[in-house]
C-alpha cells in the first residue's frame, strides 16, 4: 500500500504537469488513498441518515405522547423511546409513552414490555401506577404471563405492601399456566429482607415446600444476605446450613461475599477471616467484590495494615482496583483523619486512569471537614466541574454540613443555591443540617423554604418529626436503627451514611 501510494504520488507530480494540475492531482490521490482508522467503521450516507432519523424520531415521541391525534407513528421509534424511559427509571415519561403506544393501530400487547414496565414502577416507588397498568392489561384481554405476575409481586413487595403481594401469589396458584415458581418467591423473600419482615420468611418457605417448589441457590443467597445485612448472624448461619443440607444448592461467591460482609460490617474480624478461609476450603475463590469487602471491613475496624495487604495481594493476583476499591480506601482514611494518605490514594486513582465519581468527592469533602480543612473544598468543587462529574444530593449535603459545622452560614447558603442550580433536589438531610447550623449560632432561620420544610415534616407525622429533630439536634445516629424501621426515613438514612455517623447503641457504622 505504501509503495503504491508513493508511485501514484510520483506520477501525479511529474514535472510535465502544470503546478495547478499537480495540486489537483495531489488532492485527488490523498482523498482516494486516505487510510481507514481502526475502531471507527465507515458507514454509508444512507446508514448515517437512517440513524439520525431514528434518533430524532425517538426524541420526538415524548413530545407527541400528550396528544391524542398520533396513532400511526413509526413502531421502532415508539418502542425505543419506551425502552429508554424504562431503562433510565423515568416513570412519568414511560407511562405517557405507554399510553401513546396503546393508541397505535399496529399495537399488540407484549408480556415482556409489561413486565419491564411493572418492575420499573416498583423500583420508582409507584405501586399504585403498577396496579393501574395491570388493570389495563386485563382490560385489553391480555392473559398475563408468569413474568408479568412476578413483576407485579415485586412492585408491591419493593414498597412494603406484603398483603397485596401475597394476594397476587394466591391468585397465581389458581391459574394453570402462571403458578408461582422459585423466582417469584425469591423476589418476595428479598423484599422481606429489605423491610426487615423476617417473620414472613418461614411461612413463605413452608408454602414453597407444600407446592413442591425447591429453593434455588439464589433463594438461599437472598435469605442469607437479608439476615446478614440485618445483623441476624445466627439465622444467617442456620440458612447456610440448610443450603448445605439441601444437597442440590451449593454455596457460591455470592454466599461468600454476603457472609464476610455481614461479619465485617460489625467489626467481627476474626469470624470474617474464619469464614473467608472456610469458603476457600470449599473451593470458592474470592473475586474483586470480595477484596473490596475485605478492604472496607479492615478500614472500618481501623486495621489499616491488613487493608494495605489486601491491596498488595490483589496486585499479585492481577486484580485491578476499581472505582469502588479506591472510594473505599479514600473514605476509610478520610474518616480516620489520615488526610495525607487519603490524598495519596486519590492521586493514585487518577494516575491509574480510574475516573472519580460523586462518591469519591463526597468522601474527600467529609475527610476535609473532619480535619477542619474547609479551604480545600472549593478546589474539590472546581475539579468536579472540570472533570464533568455528575454531582448528587449526598455530595452537596456533605458540603453544606461542612460549612454549617464551621459556622460559615453565607457560604452554606451559596452551596444550597449551587445545589439547586445543578438540579440536585434537596432532601430532609439538607434542610435539617441547615436548620441546625442556624440554631447552633443562635440565629433565626432566614430562609422561608427551610421553615416551610420543617412545618411540612411536623404536619405529616408528629412522631416522625420528633425523631427527626432529636436525631439532628444530637448530631449523631444514636437512634438511627430506630429510623431504619421507618420507610419514611430511607433517604434520611442514606444521607446519614455520607456523613459517617455511628450508632452508639449497637456500634453499627452507618
Amino acid at each position: 500500500m505504501e509503495h503504491h501510494s508513493l508511485r501514484s504520488l510520483s506520477v501525479s507530480t511529474s514535472p510535465i504537469a502544470s503546478p495547478a494540475a499537480r495540486r489537483r492531482s495531489l488532492y485527488v490521490v490523498f482523498a482516494k488513498k486516505r487510510p481507514r482508522l481502526e475502531g471507527f467503521p465507515q458507514k454509508s450516507k444512507d446508514e448515517l441518515s437512517k440513524i439520525l432519523r431514528t434518533e430524532a424520531a425517538v426524541l420526538g415521541i415524548e413530545r407527541k405522547a400528550g396528544s391524542s391525534k398520533f396513532n400511526n407513528l413509526w413502531p421502532r421509534a415508539v418502542l425505543e423511546a419506551l425502552d429508554d424511559s424504562i431503562a433510565t427509571n423515568r416513570w412519568e415519561s414511560a407511562l405517557k409513552i405507554f399510553q401513546l403506544l396503546r393508541k397505535q393501530h399496529w399495537y399488540r400487547p407484549r408480556g415482556q414490555t409489561y413486565a419491564r414496565l411493572l418492575t420499573m414502577l416498583g423500583k420508582c416507588k409507584q405501586p399504585e401506577h403498577a396496579s393501574s397498568v395491570f388493570t389495563i392489561i386485563l382490560s385489553e384481554g391480555f392473559n398475563p404471563t408468569l413474568d408479568v405476575y412476578t413483576s407485579l409481586v415485586g412492585a408491591f413487595g419493593h414498597n412494603g405492601l406484603f398483603d397485596e403481594a401475597i394476594s397476587i401469589i394466591d391468585g397465581m396458584k389458581t391459574i394453570s399456566d402462571c403458578k408461582p415458581d422459585a423466582y417469584t418467591y425469591t423476589i418476595l423473600i428479598g423484599c422481606c429482607g429489605k423491610f426487615k419482615r423476617f417473620d414472613l420468611i418461614p411461612s413463605l418457605l413452608a408454602e414453597m415446600t407444600y407446592l413442591g417448589i425447591e429453593c434455588t441457590s439464589v433463594t438461599y443467597n437472598t435469605i442469607i444476605d437479608g439476615y446478614g445485612k440485618a445483623g441476624l448472624l445466627e439465622e444467617m448461619e442456620s440458612s447456610l446450613s440448610l443450603m448445605l443440607e439441601s444437597g442440590s444448592c451449593l454455596p457460591d461467591i455470592f454466599t461468600l461475599n454476603s457472609i464476610i460482609s455481614a461479619y465485617g460490617d460489625r467489626r467481627r474480624i476474626d469470624e470474617m477471616e474464619k469464614w473467608y478461609i472456610e469458603f476457600q476450603h470449599m473451593g470458592i475463590d474470592p473475586d474483586l467484590t470480595t477484596f473490596n469487602i475485605l478492604i472496607n471491613s479492615y478500614g472500618k475496624a481501623g486495621i489499616y495494615e491488613k487493608m494495605i495487604k489486601v491491596i498488595v495481594f490483589m496486585k499479585k493476583r492481577y486484580f485491578s482496583p476499581t472505582t469502588v476499591t479506591f472510594n473505599t480506601i479514600i473514605e476509610c482514611y478520610g474518616k480516620a483523619g489520615e488526610i495525607d494518605k487519603m490524598e495519596y490514594y486519590f492521586r493514585l486513582m487518577k494516575i491509574q486512569g480510574i475516573k472519580p465519581n460523586s462518591i469519591t468527592y463526597c468522601s474527600l469533602v467529609s475527610g476535609y471537614t473532619k480535619a477542619d480543612l474547609l479551604k480545600k473544598i472549593p478546589f474539590i468543587i472546581r475539579e468536579t466541574e472540570n472533570n464533568d462529574v455528575v454531582l448528587d444530593t449526598p455530595f452537596f449535603n456533605s458540603v453544606i454540613n461542612g460549612y454549617g459545622q464551621a459556622g460559615e452560614i453565607q457560604i452554606m447558603k451559596e452551596m444550597f443555591l449551587l445545589m439547586k442550580e445543578k438540579k440536585c433536589k434537596p432532601d430532609y438531610i439538607t434542610f435539617a443540617t441547615m436548620i441546625k447550623a442556624y440554631n447552633d449560632l443562635g440565629m433565626d432561620v432566614d430562609d422561608q423554604e427551610l421553615e416551610d420544610k420543617l412545618l411540612e415534616l411536623k404536619s405529616k407525622n408528629k412522631v416522625t418529626f420528633l425523631l427527626f429533630v432529636f436525631l439532628w439536634q444530637r448530631m449523631h445516629a444514636e437512634y438511627i436503627c430506630l429510623l431504619l424501621k421507618i420507610q419514611y426515613f430511607t433517604q434520611t438514612y442514606r444521607g446519614a451514611r455520607t456523613l459517617g455517623y455511628t450508632c452508639l447503641k449497637c456500634e453499627h457504622l452507618v
